[in-house]
């Protein structure tokens, strides 16, 4: 069979990076990498390509040329991935659809979609094979099985062009022992992680190494340390050895729950595999909202302090914020601009409170009659689909005024000088300076240094890092450059 996978296209978000890439020449932060394991439990003797919207144009001729199109998605994508489907519809060609939205989300797609394989495909991938070989295929398949991924076979890189991308992804584990109202990874990986082996683990980074591959890898986990005995014991043992002997090609990052914060052991072992930045989520600096929502782990204790030690064990911290819990007053917008910019958290995602399809959240929203819509999934467009308690108008205003006070540059570069004098870079980082580096500093001179509007604060960034910390000069520029996407996208907040 001749299959065309298809990534849909992004909307411009926080975390789509669009006008921060260009400096670097790429189109996209991170390949579709469901996808690419999708196409690796699919019979080997098949024809597969895939189109990645978001770095090349799909043809009528790439649809037509196709036996089926699978096509997968996450909620932010909904928009383009209902085009792609009926563009698929219109030539006559059969659609298969998977992933978080079409898994949380089936029933909005009932009359576009020929066949759903939802959940995950270790589990409901051999019923559709099995059916199609004998002809006949049911409109869904589902399992309420969490499988086993010690099966999962390496990711098919050969479908994806590198050049177009500035990370890629690896996976380790999928759930998360948390259980957090409004998050929907429960729903669908559930609360017991379930982890690959250390084998697993360093033959996807070795057929990454083989392809050429040399930077950043993103652990897409959705809690890295959910295990962390297995963690400590042989996944970080294994990856040092393996980063070691390599003489460290890839810097990683990943998802994070704060109680890293209270294992040096694990901190410091993350750190010597290579380990540069982790993902937290922090949500809010209010007490009864964590409550609310249940963000245990958050709770009773000082996350400034959480922060700190993370930093300066050597891990960046990326996070993100909420605003919009039943227990927030307006005063949560002053606390949450005063949160961030005291914990030198640079990449700070601030979004108002989305109620995502089959959450607790969600169910004890439509119960209380408060959900007016779908949710759009982009954590800072200011999309609200439920009755907040403190009134629409009220926390709509409040989100836009977080926005562009934490980005505004005399914020922002305040925020990178404090984080990165807490930073400790590990003694023994090797700082690769390549081609690419090179050209995104010379066109920050250029648009951020002699046209850009925060000038004098990007100088003033650099000549104080090259004076106080120089190793950390290449950061400040990397975080001067991010900053130029964060202030276009507060600067478009409707």
């Amino acid at each position: 069979m001749k299959i065309l996978f298809i990534w849909p296209k992004y909307p411009n978000t926080f975390w789509s990076f669009k006008y921060a890439l260009p400096f670097i020449s790429k189109k996209a932060a991170f390949p579709p990498l469901g996808l690419l394991t999708v196409s690796s439990l699919l019979p080997k003797e098949w024809d597969k390509k895939l189109i990645d919207m978001n770095v090349e144009n799909l043809t009528d001729d790439d649809i037509k040329r196709s036996d089926m199109v699978f096509v997968s998605a996450m909620i932010v994508q909904k928009e383009s991935a209902r085009e792609v489907l009926k563009r698929c519809r219109r030539l006559g060609v059969k659609t298969v659809a998977g992933g978080p939205l079409f898994t949380t989300g089936s029933e909005d797609f009932e009359n576009e979609v020929d066949c759903f394989v939802l959940n995950e495909a270790e589990a409901t991938l051999p019923l559709f094979l099995a059916d199609l070989k004998n002809g006949f295929l049911k409109p869904v398949y589902r399992s309420p099985v969490f499988p086993n991924i010690t099966g999962t076979p390496v990711p098919d890189w050969s479908l994806l062009k590198f050049k177009h991308y500035s990370s890629m992804s690896i996976q380790y584990s999928r759930g998360c022992p948390f259980n957090c109202e409004f998050c929907d990874i429960v729903v669908m990986n559930g609360r017991v992680p379930r982890t690959k082996t250390k084998e697993q683990v360093v033959s996807e980074l070795e057929s990454l190494y083989t392809r050429g591959w040399r930077g950043a890898v993103f652990f897409v986990d959705d809690n890295f340390i959910g295990n962390k005995i297995k963690l400590q014991q042989e996944i970080l043992p294994a990856i040092i050895e393996w980063m070691e002997k390599k003489k460290y090609p890839f810097s990683f990052n990943t998802e994070a729950s704060i109680n890293l914060s209270d294992d040096e052991k694990t901190m410091q072992m993350m750190v010597r595999a290579g380990f540069d930045t982790v993902f937290v989520g922090i949500e809010t600096p209010d007490e009864n909202s964590l409550q609310e929502c249940g963000k245990f782990q958050n709770k009773n204790r000082n996350l400034i302090d959480s922060i700190k030690r993370l930093q300066k064990g050597g891990l960046q911290v990326q996070a993100g914020f909420i605003v919009g819990f039943d227990s927030d007053t307006p005063s949560i917008f002053d606390r949450q601009i005063n949160f961030i910019q005291r914990s030198g958290i640079v990449t700070a995602m601030v979004g108002i409170l989305g109620a995502l399809p089959k959450t607790r959240l969600y169910q004890r929203l439509e119960k209380e009659g408060r959900l007016i819509k779908n949710t759009s999934g982009n954590n800072v467009d200011g999309t609200i689909n439920f009755v907040p308690k403190m009134g629409a108008d009220v926390l709509s205003k409040g989100h836009r005024r977080i926005l562009k006070t934490i980005y505004s540059p005399d914020n922002y570069y305040a925020r990178i000088r404090t984080f990165l004098k807490n930073y400790q870079l590990p003694k023994k980082s090797k700082i690769r300076i390549k081609a690419d580096d090179l050209k995104a500093f010379l066109k920050s001179i250029w648009f951020q240094g002699i046209w850009g509007k925060e000038r004098p604060h990007y100088w003033q960034l650099l000549f104080w890092s090259l004076f106080n910390r120089p190793r950390l000069f290449p950061l400040a520029v990397t975080l001067s450059i991010y900053g130029v996407h964060f202030r276009k996208i507060s600067e478009n907040n409707p």
